[in-house]
């Protein structure tokens, strides 16, 4: 299947070809990255001085210290019986609105501001792509964890960059000094190159750091819902940085862990990127969206 979307800001007589399956995938379109975040620096810039720096380093040497291979297997059997709450979509968006990530050196805004910011920006440009609009809305739902109903689990086992454990840590790991303190670095079952898991092996078989983006993969999957596989990849691998960003580990990857990322990379230019202190009229998009919520999921979700 192969989709042209023209945009204002591309060349006139030129399109964006967006396809899946085997056909070609051209990621860039016409979405126009700002150059700084709204504290002026570059994006993802975890070394300039900003009144976040220090408490996101400090955020980062607690949750490389604490995700081991033994905490994430304990969170995964708790989290899965999903027996914290019965709501909908909506209702878990909404109880968003109370919590900033602490692992964010870009914004500090309510979370549900940057759900329908990168839902907008993502459907002006790919408005026939429904899926991937309610995708950029739900992806970051799992951060309810933080809410007390949820066990009001620290920042630090809900947010920030994931990667997998189990096998060694990748110097790509932003802050990856800390990971030395981390009891499997130097454990002999889980420090090598494939460790637990065998090269090829598919990402769904990798036990990924414990944090919103597992849990929300988890929540989506055992609800049936029915956005397609580039969706649940999206979900569960947008915060998975050393892979999407810097290339590392792509030798666990299978085939269709390939097609699902060419999806994956498209999306992460709108969950970066479109953080904006401007606001988003909830109630004027809030129709659309509940209408995508409809389609793809069931009235009321375990969570």
């Amino acid at each position: 299947m192969t989709i042209a979307i023209e945009h204002p800001e591309i060349e006139e007589g030129k399109e964006k070809k967006i396809t899946t399956g085997s056909n070609e995938l051209v990621p860039d379109g016409g979405f126009a990255a700002p150059e700084t975040n709204a504290f002026g620096q570059t994006f993802r810039n975890y070394e300039a001085e900003s009144e976040r720096k220090d408490s996101v380093e400090e955020f980062y040497r607690i949750n490389h210290i604490h995700q081991t291979y033994e905490f994430v297997k304990k969170m995964r059997e708790e989290y899965s019986k999903l027996n914290k709450a019965d709501m909908s979509i909506w209702e878990c968006c909404e109880l968003l609105d109370e919590f900033v990530d602490e692992s964010d050196p870009d914004l500090d805004e309510p979370q549900i501001q940057h759900l329908l910011q990168s839902a907008e920006a993502i459907r002006k440009d790919y408005p026939g792509e429904d899926w991937l609009h309610l995708t950029a809305l739900i992806h970051d739902l799992g951060k309810v964890l933080l809410h007390p109903k949820f066990g009001q689990l620290p920042q630090w086992a809900v947010v920030g960059d994931t990667f997998p454990v189990g096998c060694a840590f990748d110097e790509s790991i932003v802050h990856y000094k800390y990971l030395k303190d981390n009891p499997d670095f130097n454990n002999p079952q889980y420090n090598t190159k494939f460790g637990v898991y065998s090269e090829g092996c598919g990402l769904d078989n990798l036990m990924m750091s414990w944090g919103h983006d597992d849990y929300m993969y988890m929540v989506a999957k055992e609800n049936k819902t029915t956005l397609p596989s580039a969706a649940m990849f999206i979900i569960r691998y947008h915060s998975f940085y050393p892979l999407h960003q810097s290339g590392t580990y792509k030798y666990f990857m299978n085939k269709e862990d390939e097609e699902n990322l060419k999806w994956l990379q498209i999306f992460n230019k709108y969950d970066l990127y479109s953080k904006s202190k401007v606001r988003v009229d909830v109630e004027k998009v809030k129709p659309y969206y509940l209408s995508l919520i409809e389609k793809y999921f069931p009235p009321k979700l375990r969570w």
